[in-house]
């Protein structure tokens, strides 16, 4: 028997960087991401956001892939959002996402980083927070 542990930080925004993730909706779109998640084979440890975007702390199985997962996850959850009731009009995901791995020490860091998303955005923008993952893991951003 195969046994895996691989932990991921993986963040996506709405389409455009709309910010219509209320402080009703959040909740229960965080809440459905999580027990759907679980029902899809993605342990999904935290999940929390802010007004345009997602933070998820997960970990697959040994035969999904990133973007299976973050498929799963962004495709079903608009899919769920979309006949609620919660929002008046249409979500949509950003095609894009970023997903860092976890080592095992710093679980709890990233966990009390996710929770505290609102927070930490009444003092740094997303756009600000995009741009320092972007420089501290040395990643390229590409023109549309």
């Amino acid at each position: 028997m195969s046994y895996v542990t691989v932990w991921l930080h993986c963040v996506w925004s709405t389409k455009n960087r709309e910010p219509i993730l209320t402080n009703e909706i959040r909740p229960e779109l965080f809440q459905h991401i999580f027990d759907n998640g679980r029902k899809k084979g993605i342990w999904i440890d935290t999940v929390n956001g802010y007004k345009e975007h997602v933070h998820a702390l997960i970990s697959l199985d040994k035969s999904m892939t990133i973007a299976n997962a973050l498929q799963l996850m962004k495709g079903e959850s608009a899919n769920w959002l979309n006949k609620t009731p919660l929002l008046k009009g249409k979500i949509q995901w950003q095609d894009d996402y970023f997903a860092v791995s976890v080592g095992q020490s710093q679980l709890e860091r990233v966990r009390t980083y996710i929770r505290n998303q609102e927070e930490h955005h009444k003092h740094k923008s997303f756009e600000l927070e995009v741009n320092e993952f972007m420089e501290k893991y040395g990643w390229t951003k590409f023109k549309d």
